[in-house]
């Protein structure tokens, strides 16, 4: 029988990360799903194999440590039974104090995962509708298709907002000239294949990424603490690659990105970036020193053969498990190919670099959650139609696939005729449902952050940052457990 014609209890639109954790997590509660994915049938721009959960980076998953709102995220998940951080725990590479993936072993272990589940059956075809089926999970992502996306606005009569994340650029190991540069991950803080961050309460172990500094400027001493950063974390595996630049080298670089060709957006379309993600040129029109405090500060990092710190570097990081080719960490582009190759070839150390992957821009269609979605991530206009993922308002892998995890959970509760049990506002995992529902102005997506989590008590008293952020994550796992264990 093939996977239109199977009997199911629940349809999922979308093999991404969101539509992938749904539809095993159902599966897993019992229930029979039929996943719909469009591969190989047709691709999106961002889509290079018929795999599902491709990633676009290498670095997709963020931060590793709990005093991140991220890194305490993944801990939700892998303690709930996620599929998506089992396979990324799995695939993973070296990457300082994140959590990076072999992209291609990802995508085939969460692959496998689904395809050999028996209660999912995948049914390859394009959806240019809703399906008329009921219940339905829509998580297409954020290059929702046109047909599908004005067949959801019509339904629900809300307007659908578009703005563009951009991709950074990848070149091949080789390439790179290694006598121009260094590897080091700031402060000496590489990782371990397999290696978690401490459990707060706990000393800190190899590997745990450092919070991050403010500075002066970029030739600026370093940070107060900055010894003890290096002190409590033995130098690792390096992950990255620095590539130096003096004061006059950085402005000239400065120049080209903002003098540089874009790609022109459709006259019909107005480009809306998402802060987090901004293209380089973006942040380098926004003032001289913008990058040397963002993606190019050289804080932690010394130049061996100066003993210096630099004015400004451009980091590289592996791509795949091999360190076969590298991405310029946090230089997303709209730069038209040609100008790419003119202006990243003159970064120190990539003037003769082979690029294998372009930088290049994508959609990212979402609708207003807060205004549209009932409690259990459905639409309040569509009885039985629920919307997880990117398509709702999160942003970024980790939370598009604790999207898909909470909408199965809540929806398999619905279905068992169970009174709805989200997990709890204390938690990461109940922060994607708080962004969700929480009204602004003007809804736009969000990654994780500890605004999104339930304050801690006034009682405990006034803590500084980083106490503050590893005593939220201590209750937010006391809560979550307890939350699990009910469940």
């Amino acid at each position: 029988m093939s996977g239109a014609e199977s009997p199911c209890d629940v349809v999922v639109v979308g093999g991404g990360l969101a539509g992938c954790e749904a539809s095993y997590q159902l599966a897993q509660r019992g229930l029979r799903v039929r996943l719909v994915e469009m591969k190989p049938h047709r691709r999106t721009p961002a889509q290079t194999s018929d795999r599902m959960a491709e990633l676009v980076c290498s670095n997709s998953l963020r931060g590793a440590a709990l005093s991140n709102a991220v890194g305490l995220l993944k801990e939700e998940l892998r303690r709930v039974g996620s599929l998506a951080l089992r396979c990324a725990d799995e695939t993973a590479v070296p990457a300082g104090g994140a959590l990076a993936v072999d992209r291609e072993r990802f995508a085939e272990a969460m692959t496998r995962a689904i395809e050999a589940h028996p209660r999912i059956a995948v049914d390859r075809r394009e959806v240019t509708e809703i399906p008329a089926e009921r219940p339905v999970i829509l998580a297409t992502g954020p290059l929702t298709s046109d047909a599908l996306a004005a067949s959801l606005a019509a339904a629900v009569g809300a307007e659908h907002l578009a703005y563009y994340d951009a991709i950074a650029p990848i070149v091949s190991a080789e390439s790179i000239d290694w006598s121009r540069v260094w590897k080091q991950s700031r402060y000496g803080k590489g990782t371990v294949r397999g290696e978690r961050s401490a459990e707060p309460g706990r000393a800190a172990e190899p590997g745990r990424a450092a919070e991050p500094e403010r500075v002066a400027g970029p030739a600026s001493a370093a940070p107060e603490g900055a010894a003890e950063r290096r002190d409590d974390a033995e130098a690792g595996d390096e992950a990255y690659v620095n590539c130096p630049f003096d004061e006059a080298q950085y402005k000239a670089f400065v120049r080209a990105l903002v003098e540089s060709e874009k790609v022109e957006a459709r006259d019909f379309e107005e480009v809306r970036y998402f802060e987090g993600c901004l293209p380089c040129e973006v942040m380098a029109a926004r003032g001289e020193q913008t990058l040397a405090f963002g993606p190019m500060k050289p804080v932690g990092l010394t130049d061996p053969r100066t003993g210096r710190r630099p004015y400004a570097v451009l980091q590289l990081r592996p791509e795949d498990e091999a360190a076969t080719a590298y991405n310029l960490v946090g230089f997303q582009t709209r730069m038209k190919y040609a100008e790419q190759l003119r202006v990243f070839r003159m970064v120190p150390g990539l003037e003769e670099a082979e690029f294998l992957r372009m930088g290049s821009v994508h959609r990212n269609t979402f609708v207003d959650a807060p205004a549209l979605l009932g409690p259990a991530m459905d639409l309040r206009a569509l009885p039985g139609v629920h919307l997880a993922g990117q398509i709702a308002g999160v942003e970024g892998y980790v939370e598009s696939a604790a999207a898909g995890f909470v909408c199965a959970i809540l929806l398999a509760q619905r279905l068992r005729n169970e009174p709805l049990r989200p997990p709890p506002p204390t938690t990461a995992l109940g922060g994607i449902l708080t962004h969700l529902g929480r009204k602004q102005p003007s809804y736009q997506p969000s990654n994780i952050t500890w605004a999104h989590i339930a304050p801690l008590d006034p009682s405990q008293g006034k803590l500084r940052k980083r106490a503050r952020y590893e005593a939220m994550a201590e209750r937010a796992l006391r809560d979550l457990d307890a939350w699990w264990a009910a469940g």
